[in-house]
């Protein structure tokens, strides 16, 4: 048999919340009334709090102060004392308090509580619910509306500068029906479509957008890695995204540090960069990006460091005022403190500097200056969500490319159930952009797939090699072969992917010869499509190109030579084979 004491116990600790004696929680509620509470109490019966607590640090009197500012005290005390006993009276009580006490009770985490409000007020107040609709949907609007005066026709008017008005249009649809569509929406697009919900407090369509964009679209994120990066911060409730950011950091920081928008970094960011202990480069490579993004800022500093005045430099240093305490200067190596450190000194302090050159004279002396501890490298494996395959084309294309090997008909594959596997061999943003890398990388490799990002373009051209690449042959030899292939993928202004099969396979593929051209060519399919660069460098000098020969059609619309942004080779590995 069991006895149950429920009423007793909650008495009792109504009690306990009224006792004055024992408590060591102190919580400000708009600086209107100080409440008291008992941690072990709000931590066990709020996630909320025990997250709270665990970053409030104790006074001397091992007492903790919380300050909530967005909330009533008539609210919070029917909250603390739900806490306490389990019990809350809302005898008489308008809608729209209800509705403020469910939305608290979200904000503290009491699920049962909020839960059963609303279903109280799904239940029994749903005109209400109807007549404010929108306050209903969005916290934003709930506060915004509240500071909004009425006209003589009983409307409000709300002014929102800061917005598109395609985005809004979308944002009240989905306020309206719980439905977005984005077919073909751009990237940017959907980021900025994420911000704004974020704004609108739209919790569920924000984190949605967030994890869309991390699964599909992770390259797009880290070419726009500074703004991408620096909303993760100012916003603080895109979690997901910030550790994504934070992968990043650790496991490539030359992305970062190297991208085209890099000098646009918002100080905040690159400080929180700065503050690393993991950033897996030399440091003073850190403090060159440091210098350069702090010049980027001061466009009319002289480009020849012999020519500044003292101003000059008194303009970097005010600038890097809040980077420069980041940098791990005892880090540096004697030579680079030197060659690099040195012809800027008069940004740092003058103790700094002193210490500096103590150290390079006698490092085994202790120094003054606060001295950062080495940055430390995460040699564990860092999961997260699974990168993409490429950072040029989607499944989509691959699909598409898999249908041309085989010799079927377009959108013969579901994405999910592409035959082929593509194994990348060779990235030319992390191997590098030589054409003896390609010769090296992938010599002995067949079954092939080039894919071309186009510099300053939003073409994609590639094509597809049965044989293997050979970079011993020396003597201008074609390769024979009926199964190869060149293309063009459909992409942003692109509209439609062209196919180009070989017209005679007895001159469809282009067997280098190193001897003459080894140092200049990369992979060639006859001269229809051909990466070359007398610079051993594809992404300079426009000597890449086009000239329809071999193959049935031309893959591009202009005969101009080009650069490339990026390329990528593939192994196609049959799955039913492997």
């Amino acid at each position: 048999m069991t006895f149950k004491f429920f009423d007793k116990l909650s008495q009792n600790f109504i009690e306990l919340l009224n006792d004055k004696d024992d408590y060591n929680v102190i919580i400000k509620v708009k600086n209107e009334k100080h409440f008291t509470a008992h941690s072990n109490v709000l931590k066990c019966r709020s996630p909320y709090f025990r997250k709270e607590l665990e970053n409030v640090i104790s006074n001397e009197n091992n007492i903790k102060t919380i300050n909530k500012q967005n909330i009533s005290v008539r609210i919070f005390d029917i909250i603390l004392k739900y806490i306490y006993c389990g019990i809350i009276k809302l005898e008489n009580a308008e809608t729209r308090f209800i509705f403020d006490l469910m939305m608290a009770a979200s904000e503290f985490e009491l699920e049962e509580l909020a839960k059963e409000l609303e279903t109280f007020l799904i239940g029994t107040k749903s005109s209400w619910l109807k007549s404010h609709f929108s306050q209903c949907r969005s916290p934003y609007f709930r506060k915004e509306l509240e500071n909004v005066i009425s006209n003589e026709n009983n409307i409000k008017t709300i002014n929102k500068q800061n917005i598109s008005v395609r985005i809004f249009d979308i944002i009240l649809k989905y306020i309206y029906c719980g439905i977005i569509k984005l077919e073909n929406a751009e990237t940017r697009f959907i980021f900025d479509l994420m911000m704004a919900a974020s704004e609108f407090e739209l919790e569920e369509l924000a984190k949605e957008l967030e994890t869309f964009l991390i699964g599909t679209k992770s390259s797009w994120l880290k070419s726009h890695f500074s703004q991408v990066y620096y909303s993760a911060l100012i916003k603080k409730n895109f979690e997901v995204l910030e550790k994504f950011c934070n992968d990043i950091i650790v496991k490539s920081p030359s992305l970062i540090f190297n991208a085209k928008d890099f000098n646009f970094l918002q100080e905040v960011a690159l400080v929180s960069l700065l503050k690393h202990d993991n950033l897996y480069l030399e440091e003073s490579e850190i403090w060159e990006y440091t210098l350069e993004w702090g010049i980027a800022q001061n466009p009319a500093l002289p480009t020849n460091l012999e020519e500044w005045t003292n101003e000059n430099f008194t303009t970097l240093k005010t600038s890097l005022q809040q980077c420069l305490p980041y940098i791990r200067y005892f880090q540096i190596s004697s030579a680079d403190i030197w060659n690099k450190v040195r012809p800027y000194k008069k940004i740092l302090d003058k103790q700094l500097w002193n210490d500096l050159k103590q150290y390079l004279a006698a490092p085994d002396q202790p120094v003054k200056s606060k001295v950062l501890p080495p940055r430390t490298i995460l040699v564990q494996e860092l999961t997260y969500i699974k990168e993409p395959f490429s950072t040029i084309i989607t499944y989509e294309h691959a699909d598409e490319i898999s249908s041309w090997i085989d010799r079927k008909s377009r959108n013969s594959f579901f994405y999910t159930n592409i035959p082929y596997e593509f194994e990348l061999i060779l990235r030319g943003s992390i191997n590098g952009f030589t054409p003896q890398t390609f010769w090296d990388t992938c010599h002995g490799h067949s079954n092939t797939v080039i894919i071309i990002k186009v510099k300053g373009t939003n073409e994609i051209l590639g094509g597809y090699n049965p044989l293997a690449w050979d970079k011993t042959n020396y003597y201008r030899r074609w390769d024979e072969t009926k199964d190869s292939f060149i293309f063009s993928l459909k992409n942003g202004n692109v509209q439609n992917s062209i196919l180009s099969r070989v017209i005679n396979h007895q001159d469809s593929m282009r067997g280098l010869c190193r001897v003459y051209l080894g140092s200049r060519n990369g992979p060639c399919f006859s001269s229809d499509l051909c990466m070359y660069s007398s610079r051993a460098n594809f992404t300079l000098n426009n000597g890449s190109y086009c000239e329809k020969q071999h193959f049935v059609r031309p893959i591009r619309t202009t005969t101009n030579n080009f650069s490339i942004e990026n390329y990528e080779v593939f192994k196609v590995i049959n799955k039913k084979a492997s």
